[in-house]
């Protein structure tokens, strides 16, 4: 808790949305309180090349308190909020502690949801935190290394069979790069299986991959998966997750190795605060971004829903969040200069971006839509600019420079115990 008199802010949540806002008051008259369940901050967009063994946990996440050690009125607190009591001004933490806040910002995020399906969470896991990539980067690593001394060859193909429930772009970049990594960077450091015999599947309950883009871009990252190997299944849905296999329709494939990337659930906020949410539970906000009732409460990011003028709702994606969080800080910025302060907040689309794969991805920018190698380029340079530090981009850059010439991925290393699912060995080994 800060010691002075001056407006306190509390930020929930260091994604996007909430490091926006902080960074945006720089030099503004008050005190911030930053609350993170985690220390860092992570970049997202990237987390599949983590779980697909292109990068490092490093090269995506950078520790909270580092980001403002220079800001001496931002004090970041490691927990996790359990609920907000509007009346009494405070937001409760799981520890039993409590922060007090004249204004708040809840840029709490979302996690997968299963759709009423959780116990498939154990063996089809999401992609939202670094957790999340360590594990299907370990049990992707593992069902290969389980495969190379299988002698049932149904077990061995059930072993090589990877399942990505969903086509959205997570579901497709995973798809394709698992696709490469069995066809390209593993075969020659196998003995006793070929992993180009690995099947990737990805399922997906609507009509075509990538809905978010247009028709002519989906229809290309269809037919590049196609290309690479993986089998795409439109139009289908899932009915059964078991560590024996997937169940979809009604047809059975034996697969050790799922990844779930078909729907989120907003985190609670709308709960805390008693008001409306939409069917993902994304709370319902004014067009100034606050919780309706609570002027001096702001909900930002993939916790937030909020309409554009059409009608369409803003897109849960980190261009949107940064946005609002820039936003908001204009607003808290403009209370407390007493000055007047500005409109609805109002989106600007910048582009949807996608891979597909090495020298393959497409980028819509509207009225200019791109696809290819080039578009896989422009892809790779504007998420290098948006990472944070030079470390970072350098990091990265180098990653992935050494990954398209020698074929190579930099990150294949199993670093936690878990054992191999039907089999009395340990796999892995402690950091």
């Amino acid at each position: 808790m800060p010691a002075s008199s001056r407006h306190h802010l509390v930020v929930v949540g260091g994604g996007f949305g909430g490091l926006q806002v902080v960074s945006a008051l720089k030099g503004a008259p008050l005190d911030i309180t930053l609350v993170d369940k985690r220390n860092h901050h992570l970049f997202q967009p990237l987390l599949y090349q983590v779980a697909t063994t292109l990068l490092a946990t490093s090269e995506i996440a950078w520790p909270i308190r580092r980001l403002y050690r220079d800001r001496p009125e931002v004090t970041t607190i490691l927990g996790e909020v359990d609920d907000v009591d509007a009346g009494a001004k405070t937001i409760r933490l799981t520890n039993g502690g409590s922060i007090s806040y004249d204004t708040l910002v809840l840029a709490t995020g979302a996690t997968h949801t299963y759709f009423g399906k959780d116990e498939w969470e154990a063996v089809a896991p999401g992609l939202k935190t670094l957790e999340d990539a360590t594990t299907i980067r370990r049990r992707l690593l593992l069902a290969f290394e389980r495969a190379e001394v299988e002698t049932d060859p149904a077990v061995r193909q059930a072993l090589l069979t990877f399942t990505i429930i969903g086509a959205g772009p997570t579901g497709v970049e995973l798809a394709g790069i698992i696709s490469e990594l069995a066809h390209s960077t593993l075969p020659e450091e196998f003995r006793r299986i070929d992993t180009r015999t690995t099947r990737v599947i990805l399922v997906e309950a609507g009509p075509r991959v990538l809905p978010g883009f247009s028709e002519d871009l989906s229809a290309y990252a269809h037919r590049a998966l196609e290309k690479r190997g993986v089998e795409v299944r439109t139009g289908q849905r899932v009915t059964s997750c078991t560590e024996a296999g997937v169940t979809i329709d009604d047809n059975f494939i034996a697969c050790r190795t799922m990844v779930w990337a078909a729907g989120v659930q907003a985190s609670p906020a709308a709960r805390w605060l008693g008001i409306e949410a939409d069917r993902a539970g994304r709370a319902i906000v004014e067009k100034n971004l606050t919780a309706p009732g609570y002027p001096d409460i702001f909900i930002i990011g993939d916790t937030a829903s909020v309409l554009q003028e059409d009608g369409a709702p803003v897109p849960g994606i980190a261009p949107a969040a940064k946005q609002q969080g820039a936003f908001v800080a204009k607003v808290i910025r403009a209370r407390l200069n007493g000055q007047t302060e500005p409109a609805g907040f109002r989106y600007r689309h910048q582009g949807s971006l996608a891979t597909i794969g090495k020298r393959s991805a497409i980028i819509d920018f509207g009225r200019f839509k791109m696809k290819g190698t080039l578009a896989w380029w422009i892809w790779g340079i504007a998420h290098i600019y948006f990472l944070i530090g030079t470390r970072s981009r350098f990091a990265v850059a180098w990653s992935w420079l050494w990954s398209y010439l020698s074929g190579q991925h930099s990150a294949r290393l199993i670093t936690q115990k878990e054992a191999m699912r039907d089999g009395p060995a340990q796999g892995g080994a402690e950091q």
